[in-house]
This record gives structure tokens, sequence and C-alpha cells, in this order.
């Protein structure tokens, strides 16, 4: 995608819209709001375009619903008002898609369903079942089990995480805000709106980073998940989800928003899982050689272009490809462990079994298991 115009084209959306959206000024779900959103889903879906919902919501419908009139603390109490929320939630959603004669079904997610190879295979294959029964997916993380090591951290990564999944080709954020600006429009008048830009580019995070403009309002989470959503050729549109008709706008090519372009070229499936991965076990720091060989030359990593081993990590675990100054290069799942791999990095191949005693592979990583970043 390299323009609007290329965007009514397109067949397959994920969108996500967030809280601030979703509720009514602390008082649980907007019903009104949503109602909006679900006709214009409705209108897409018509046009012939898939939709994957991500939604939040879920805690503050809980709390409502609870009569809490302040946020918890307590992960438990905050767990707790998410698992009864989210039946509000649903059945928001589905009433209002009833309307249209649509069913909804609840698709909900822990990292360690994008982790596991066989439960991301799973969960792709029903998502790709429920397109086909013209059924809306609509996705949030388990709050109710999830735990800080594994929590997705925001619904922006969740709905960039499920674009990979699906392999979606528009990622839409609907926020409280009209898009990216070159400064914060709060407090400089002449802040100017990003119409169009590339995920990958650096000069955004910059821009991004802690205390800048677009640090503020949680637009670094976007830029971040626009990255992520780039690794499938999925391009990220970020607009306000108050505009009328917001989503038949940005179908129609209109200037509002932010739209952030992907790659030309998607990664193949295997490597969209493992770029998904957020769970490192553990890091390689590579020679400038090693490193030359994978981003130059797309070559496996061998056990000679490996100067240090961090962490704990058993065979087939993730791990972060790093160089001498500590950028990630590459992440891949690994041949031999840990210890294993302390062993024999530095050697040469022909060396591994001598070493160790045994040879699993020729290569620490092999080249279809990894990734560059």
């Amino acid at each position: 995608m390299e323009s609007r115009a290329d965007i009514s084209s397109t067949q397959h959306w994920v969108v996500k819209i967030g809280s601030a959206l979703l509720t009514n000024d602390g008082q649980g779900l907007d019903y009104d709001a949503i109602s909006n959103w679900v006709a214009q889903i409705a209108r897409l879906m018509q046009a012939g375009v898939r939709i994957t919902l991500v939604s939040s919501g879920a805690v503050a419908e809980g709390m409502q619903r609870l009569g809490w009139s302040s946020r918890p603390h307590s992960v438990h109490k905050l767990q707790a008002a998410a698992a009864v929320g989210q039946m509000g939630l649903v059945q928001c959603y589905e009433a209002a898609f009833q309307k249209f004669g649509l069913h909804t079904a609840q698709i909900l997610l822990t990292h360690d369903d994008m982790a596991n190879r066989e439960r991301y295979i799973n969960a792709r294959s029903t998502l790709r079942e429920l397109h086909e029964m013209k059924v809306v997916p609509i996705v949030n993380e388990n709050d109710t089990v999830v735990t800080d090591e594994i929590k997705f951290g925001d619904n922006d990564t969740l709905a960039a995480l499920v674009a990979n999944l699906v392999e979606a080709e528009l990622l839409v954020i609907l926020t409280d805000q009209d898009g990216l600006f070159d400064a914060d429009p709060r407090h400089n008048d002449n802040a100017k709106l990003i119409s169009l830009g590339k995920a990958n580019d650096e000069s955004l995070m910059a821009m991004a980073g802690e205390g800048s403009a677009l640090g503020r309002g949680g637009m670094l989470t976007k830029i971040r998940a626009a990255r992520v959503a780039a690794r499938s050729g999925c391009s990220t549109m970020i607009a306000s989800g108050r505009q009328e008709q917001a989503l038949q706008a940005i179908h129609a090519g209109e200037e509002i928003g932010t739209l952030l372009t992907a790659k030309d070229e998607a990664l193949a499936a295997r490597k969209l899982w493992l770029a998904g991965q957020m769970k490192v076990c553990g890091t390689l720091r590579l020679d400038d050689g090693a490193v030359k060989k994978l981003v130059a030359e797309g070559c496996s990593l061998l056990s000679v272009g490996v100067k240090a081993v961090t962490g704990h990590f058993q065979r087939g675990e993730l791990v972060s490809c790093v160089d001498a100054s500590g950028r990630e290069i590459a992440r891949g799942l690994v041949n031999y462990n840990a210890e294993e791999s302390q062993r024999i990095m530095g050697q040469s191949s022909e060396q591994i079994e001598t070493l160790l005693g045994y040879i699993v592979e020729g290569e620490l990583i092999h080249r279809d298991n990894l990734v560059l970043m």
C-alpha cells in the first residue's frame, strides 16, 4: 500500500477501538457510540471487507456493573472486573450486530497463545473459519488469567499482533485524537497533522520518545503497533473515532487521520509467528561478521559468530540476537539450550560434536527459524 487510494481495494481490516471512545466518561459502555461503529462495520462487510475487531472496555464496564467508582489497584479485583465486564461488552456488540443480521464471536487471547506455535495456528484457523461464516470476531486480552510476565501491555500491541495473525492489509486504530502530529496540538497551535508516513520511519520513533509531543496521549504505543503490523505487510491508519462515519471515510480514501504504510514484502507465515513473539528467553551477542551474514546475506546463524550467551533457554525457544552495541538484529528459535550454546559459542560447526558429544544441527539458528527485526 502506497497511498489512501489503495485502501478501497483492501479486503481485510483489523479495527481497534480504544477505551476512551468506548466508555461514557467512566460510566460504563457508550451504547450509542458502539451502535454507530457497528453500523459502519456492517456497511464495510457488505462492501466485501473482512473485519476483525479488537475492543477495549471490559474493565470499565465491569466496574460500572459492580458499582465501583474508582479503579482498584488489586490485580485480582481488576481481573474480576474484566471478567464481569467482558460479559457486558460482548452482549452489547452481539445485540448491535444482530440488528444487521450478523453474529459475533468472543476471542480472548494471551501472549502464550501467540508464543505457542500450535495454538497460534489454531487461533488463525478459527479466525479464518469465522470470517468464512461472516461472523465478526471480537478480540480482547484474556485479563482474567493473564499475568504481567505474559501481558501484551496494551490493546494497540494486541491489535497489531492480530493483524499479523490474520494477515490483514490494514490496521485501523480508532482513538480520541485526530492522528499523529509533529507537535502537541493541545499546546501548540501550529502543530500539523502527519497525514502520510512509513511505519518503520525512525524519525517517528524519535518524535515519540519520552517527554515528546507524540510520546503523550498513547501515540508511542500506536507507532510501535504500526511497526509490528508492518512485519506482515499491513499498513496502519490512526484516526479519530469521534469523526462522523470515520470508517467509511477511511475506506473512501478521504484525508483523515495518519496513514503509516508498510514494507512491500510480507513475511512468510512461519516468520510472522516468530516476529510476533514478545517473550524472549535469552540473548545471543554476535560478532560483526555474523551480523553481516544475517542482515546482508540472509544466512543461518552459526555458533562461530556468537560472542556471548545470556538467559536460561531450552532448545526450540525464542532468543534475541544483538550486535556489539546491544541493538537487536534478529530473533529466532535455537537448536541448542543455553548451556550448550555457551559451550559451542565461537567454535566452528565441525567442533560441535567434539564439544558436546553429539550434534543436533549444524546451525545454532536455521535461517527458516530466524527473522530480522
